[in-house]
């Protein structure tokens, strides 16, 4: 479990007694020994993870939907999603092929736990969208409210909305980062899922194990916890 973490990140872990078994080791002791010559593997981990993300290019347009089928957009959020006191309240986006390639991954990020999946969709229709939501909803029924940015396939949303029985909220035009935290969650699914790839490429298994494997970070945020742990612990109180 200790592998592909940053050493801060394991630090804080074993500092909070969270892996049992093992003692507290600083950081500057695990950074020391990844720079030694038995750590060079773990060098080039490091350095992946404490690679910069870059903001995906502004491929988003607005979309108008039929007449009186108005957005609701962030403004008019409850401000218990917008203050994260909620589980259930999901970001989502969209990892799109590139120009050879065919296909979208759609993602979605609880905005409290942190907690993220991943769905092929092939055609990308809306029929398919709306299949990989519900989907995500049948293994993530806590799923309360979607937060989303203008992308066409959720220009009939009020459709979307019925058929999920949960209410979508929309960013600004061109404003991705009103959605932050899918946005960081695509950043650590582009490790896996390169920019420029074809989508169709991915199996099913490989898109499953980029799911987990982005569910198992430590974050500081979660008092160094996985997300899947995060959930794991919601579900048990």
């Amino acid at each position: 479990m200790l592998s592909g973490q940053s050493p801060g990140a394991v630090a804080g872990r074993l500092k909070a007694g969270l892996e049992l078994g093992l003692p507290y080791v600083s950081r500057d002791t695990i950074e020391t020994y990844i720079k030694s010559v038995y750590g060079r593997k773990l060098e080039y981990e490091l350095k992946v993870l404490k690679a910069g993300q870059k903001r995906k290019n502004k491929r988003k347009r607005p979309g108008t939907g039929p007449p009186g089928d108005e957005k609701t957009y962030i403004d008019d959020r409850p401000a218990i999603i917008t203050n994260r006191q909620r589980v259930g309240d999901l970001e989502v986006d969209f990892i799109v092929s590139g120009k050879a390639g065919t296909g979208y991954a759609l993602t979605a990020a609880d905005r409290k736990l942190r907690v993220g999946f991943i769905r092929k969709l092939l055609p990308v229709t809306v029929a398919n969208a709306l299949g990989a939501l519900l989907d995500i909803k049948r293994v993530f029924p806590e799923l309360t409210s979607i937060t989303t940015d203008n992308d066409i396939l959720f220009q009939h949303h009020k459709q979307l909305e019925q058929a999920l029985g949960v209410p979508f909220y929309f960013c600004h035009p061109y404003s991705s980062w009103e959605k932050g935290g899918v946005e960081n969650y695509n950043g650590q699914a582009r490790k896996y899922i390169k920019k420029g790839s074809d989508i169709s490429q991915y199996g099913d298994e490989y898109i499953a194990f980029v799911e987990a494997k982005l569910n198992g970070r430590y974050m500081k945020v979660l008092g160094y916890k996985t997300p899947a742990e995060a959930l794991n612990a919601y579900r048990q109180a």
